[in-house]
């Protein structure tokens, strides 16, 4: 029996239900975070709940629960699914009203429903031998720093990769890549760690954040610029990031194989170090 939350409540997945007018559902209008979680550890919670947030007041959201309150009930969910490793998910909406394009004035109650995803972090096959990713074009809207609900371009994008048999699908726009549709992406040349920088662009990862952080504690060299395609298929290693996957080497893109073949020793090496900190921070 898996436990949800729903709007103060805790019950069983087949109860957890919300409106048909919740503005979510009608106009992908709200938010989300991702975290995952290790032997019952929420990892890197903090900082997702300081992107919520981000997300909440570009959209004027109101905030259902303070930061404390809704680390407290991850946490409580966690314990009442006895769940070990995986995500737990969690979505603000501007809740429900009649339905019409503008604001409700005055604004209802924000809604709040979290979940858990079991999902194998580490030690998972993909480590070893690498993933494959594909390109797809970028087609989503101009806020992509905001962590909307609104995904129906990157299931697109994911259905594609799934199509062809790969793990991810790179968006690229006008030449140079932006991001995964639920990644970060990064080349590796010439010793040197290869990203996007930071803008309205792409979203702001927080396994991201950790690993660059990672990067430049043993004084490997980044550059965030914008990269092309082509690039990326003459790269010596690559790789994305995310909640879900930490830090995945990519050894295929496009067909065009990536360095050896294999997952590379920068990226190894970093995904090493972060499942350390993980599970020993």
């Amino acid at each position: 029996m898996t436990i949800a939350y729903v709007n103060g409540e805790f019950v069983e997945e087949q109860n957890a239900k919300i409106s048909i007018f919740d503005r979510g559902f009608l106009f992908a209008d709200g938010v989300y975070e991702v975290i995952s979680v290790l032997r019952g550890k929420l990892i890197d919670a903090e900082p997702h709940y300081a992107r919520l947030q981000r997300s909440l007041d570009a959209l004027s959201i109101a905030s259902p629960l303070e930061q404390a309150a809704l680390n407290n009930v991850l946490l409580e969910l966690v314990k009442q699914n006895d769940f070990d490793e995986g995500m737990v998910y969690f979505q603000v909406t501007r809740g429900a009203a009649n339905r019409q394009f503008h604001f409700p004035d005055p604004p209802g109650p924000s809604s709040l429903i979290a979940f858990i995803l079991p999902l194998k972090l580490i030690d998972r096959p993909e480590e070893i031998t690498g993933v494959k990713v594909v390109s797809t074009e970028e087609i989503r809207w101009k806020r992509r720093d905001i962590k909307s609900i609104g995904l129906l371009a990157q299931c697109l994008g994911k259905q594609q990769a799934a199509e062809q048999g790969c793990h991810e699908a790179l968006m690229v726009e006008d030449g140079m890549v932006t991001e995964g549709t639920s990644s970060n992406a990064y080349i590796v040349k010439d010793d040197v760690i290869i990203t996007r920088p930071l803008s309205n662009k792409i979203l702001a990862g927080v396994t991201r954040k950790a690993m660059l952080a990672l990067a430049k504690e043993q004084d490997m060299r980044i550059e965030e610029r914008l990269f092309s395609l082509e690039e990326a298929y003459a790269a010596d290693e690559a790789c994305i990031t995310a909640a879900s996957n930490f830090i995945m080497p990519v050894v295929e893109i496009d067909g065009h194989q990536i360095g050896s073949g294999k997952p590379g020793p920068i990226v190894t090496r970093l995904r090493e170090l972060y499942i350390h900190l993980a599970l020993h921070d």
